[in-house]
């Protein structure tokens, strides 16, 4: 949806301060900022596709840090206290 919100000035003592000031004004009316910042951190929702990869990626994480808490390389997450 499209919105035009122009403004022109009235007359040639017009100052650019109000006439600013009325665009502003017509901004806000016209509910342009309003949508704008709505829609400023909405994000589309992921593809089949990109929630099929980042599954496989996390059990292939989680499969090779298991694999390596079997071998010993790195520690399972408890804190071990020193005697």
């Amino acid at each position: 949806m499209i919105t035009n919100a122009a403004v022109e000035k009235e007359s040639a003592s017009e100052t650019n301060l109000s006439l600013i000031r009325r665009f502003s004004r017509r901004l806000q009316s016209s509910g342009v900022v309003r949508r704008a910042k709505s829609h400023r951190y909405s994000e589309r929702p992921l593809s089949n596709f990109k929630k099929k990869k980042s599954a496989l990626a996390k059990l292939k994480r989680r499969t090779d840090i298991e694999r390596l808490k079997k071998l010993g390389l790195i520690g399972d997450g408890r804190n071990k206290k020193p005697n």
